[in-house]
């Protein structure tokens, strides 16, 4: 699935509005909005499976609403840049938001993704893993999936990652005062 992102990069050398159209497709339900068809049905080639098609259509949306001009460096999966920005900002409402997101059904996922990328704008986050982890079989492909592998695999990341980034201000602190 990695090619989607990749598809949407040449598609946006080729030609910027196709960012402006699909950051306003956010605006509507996945997949509504007619105006974005051309950059994202091409890639879908005529599937009928409609989760993957809103989820498409939704990540597109949000790689266009995130790209930055000469965004380089790491990519970062979405729950290990939750994590960061918890500790970067202090806040435990990062973590509340989070729970929130990993908790979404079906229909309150869009929104809720959106307010998190919304809130991740200083990371270089992996759109691409966000919607499919050949790697680990999870992404919001397979939200729905009866054992939340995605959510579970989110949630990891998250914890791993605030429990090193914790561990290693608690280690500094310690060190200081010693």
């Amino acid at each position: 699935m990695n090619g989607f992102i990749q598809w949407l990069e040449g598609l946006n050398e080729k030609d910027t509005k196709v960012r402006a159209v699909l950051r306003r497709s956010l605006a509507f339900d996945p997949g509504k909005f007619a105006q974005a068809y051309p950059y994202v049905e091409p890639f879908l080639k005529g599937e009928d499976n409609f989760w993957r098609r809103e989820m498409l259509y939704l990540v597109a949306g949000l790689w266009a609403t995130h790209w930055r001009e000469g965004q380089k460096g790491q990519l970062v999966p979405i729950g290990k840049a939750c994590a960061s920005h918890q500790v970067a900002s202090g806040s435990t409402s990062t973590e509340r938001r989070f729970i929130t997101l990993l908790d979404s059904d079906p229909d309150q996922l869009p929104h809720r993704l959106r307010q998190m990328v919304a809130l991740l704008k200083d990371y270089n986050l992996d759109f691409a893993t966000m919607l499919w982890d050949t790697d680990k079989k999870t992404g919001l492909l397979n939200w729905n999936d009866d054992q939340k592998r995605t959510q579970n695999a989110w949630a990891r990341d998250f914890y791993r990652n605030l429990n090193h980034e914790t561990a290693t201000e608690y280690q500094n602190e310690k060190e200081i005062s010693e």
